[in-house]
């Protein structure tokens, strides 16, 4: 168990923070995750940071409340993945609940709790059927509690539907909450229906009103198509702790993707200026964004969300290439390199779209050296059947069987079986 909140170090380091959220919030998704599981992608997500984990890595393990399954599951990432991550549990704003939260992280290295504490008018009624005011102000003595209690743990606290919320009341309990011990205090939009301009106001206007102690998280949402960009305005207004969660997985429409925001903030130095500001060092140890696609894989298929052709960065389209243009001068026509920054090799597929030079880097691929007649005929073949299946790519098993049978039916006879055209 560590004394420094590496979390509060880090932002106010300027370094950025993720403030991982698939295992809990992405459960509102329709999904779950075994304890072993949650332990591997602990690790494996630590390890993207090398030593450094957890100072860039909140793990939120889970909602022990729930059920003892969840908290078992909660209490072996802290122990088992200890060193990897920054663990943390999330409980209601209730004595018991703090109380059982604490003892699922209790003696892990920078064990953390966030508490959630009703902000608006509307959320406070439904949660707790009391006004705002006087459910800030449960949630402070609350976090006073739990700090005395806390032996060693971060208290975090999660102040839910802020941007409904009086900005001012926001501010001012983020101020008391932070001078009574809280560690960060999360921001959260609930129903993600921010515009950027307003989630950037929305961060800027709480830090100016609550000083320059509380570190402020951004907790967005996605139902509008815009938690990246909302997140991103958070943090070009200072913020430096990212709530986020793998392949978007989260309550509804789901909130930022880890991977898409990792990766658009560590892969090119003049992007991270542009939303952290010039002279940024946002990591203290470089991510290794080789990782993202294997962790992305690995997610996939313990939750069944899929990784479909248009998925940012970690999708089946990724170093994908089945036109004539882009497959002469790649460069040109991607964004970046998938090989060099996510060790993605690039792969030609075979559609309706192909050109010559595509079918004769397939068929070489799959063992045939393609003359022009060749070339024409092998490309008909892949066009015609594209259309007959009503869909686009042709699988190379198939196109392996035709060339067979085109080889052969261009074998002059008495060749050996092995010739190739």
């Amino acid at each position: 168990m560590s004394g420094i909140d590496v979390v509060r170090e880090s932002a106010r380091a300027g370094r950025v923070v993720l403030f991982e959220e698939s295992p809990r919030d992405g459960a509102q998704a329709k999904t779950l995750m075994s304890a072993e599981f949650r332990v591997r992608l602990a690790r494996a997500q630590g390890a993207v940071f090398g030593a450094d984990g957890p100072r860039h890595v909140v793990f939120a393990a889970g909602f022990p409340s729930v059920c003892a399954q969840e908290y078992e599951a909660t209490r072996r990432v802290a122990l088992e993945a200890e060193g990897s991550v920054s663990p943390a549990a999330v409980c209601r704003g209730t004595e018991q609940d703090v109380r059982l939260a604490l003892s699922a992280v209790q003696g892990a290295a920078h064990a953390r709790v966030m508490v959630i504490v009703a902000a608006s008018e509307a959320t406070a009624r439904a949660l707790v059927h009391r006004g705002a005011r006087e459910a800030l102000a449960d949630g402070l003595d609350l976090v006073k509690s739990a700090v005395d209690r806390a032996d060693g743990v971060a208290v975090d606290v999660c102040l839910v539907d802020a941007p409904r919320a009086d900005p001012g009341l926001v501010a001012e309990y983020a101020g008391s909450m932070t001078a009574a011990g809280a560690g960060t205090v999360v921001l959260a939009d609930t129903v993600g229906d921010l515009l950027p301009g307003q989630a950037r106001a929305l961060f800027a206007r709480v830090a100016a009103g609550a000083g320059p102690d509380p570190v402020l998280v951004s907790h967005l949402h996605n139902d509008l198509g815009l938690g990246l960009a909302n997140t991103l305005a958070a943090l070009e207004s200072g913020v430096r702790v990212a709530a986020c969660s793998w392949l978007g997985m989260a309550e509804r429409s789901g909130m930022v993707a880890t991977e898409q925001l990792l990766f658009l903030l560590a892969h090119d130095p003049a992007k991270a200026e542009a939303v952290l500001g010039a002279g940024c060092r946002p990591w203290w140890s470089e991510p290794d964004l080789t990782r993202l696609p294997g962790i992305a894989r690995m997610v996939s298929a313990e939750t069944g969300v899929p990784l479909t052709v248009t998925t940012p960065i970690v999708g089946t389209g990724v170093g994908t290439i089945s036109t004539g243009t882009p497959f002469t001068h790649p460069a040109t026509f991607q964004p970046y390199d998938p090989e060099h920054l996510l060790g993605v090799r690039p792969t030609v597929v075979l559609t309706q779209l192909a050109s010559g030079r595509v079918v004769r880097a397939v068929a070489e691929r799959l063992g045939h050296r393609l003359d022009r007649e060749a070339t024409a005929a092998a490309l008909a073949w892949v066009k015609d059947r594209a259309y007959r299946d009503n869909r686009a790519v042709v699988p190379d098993a198939d196109f392996a069987a035709y060339l067979d049978g085109l080889t052969a039916a261009r074998r002059p006879t008495g060749a050996t079986p092995d010739a190739r055209s």
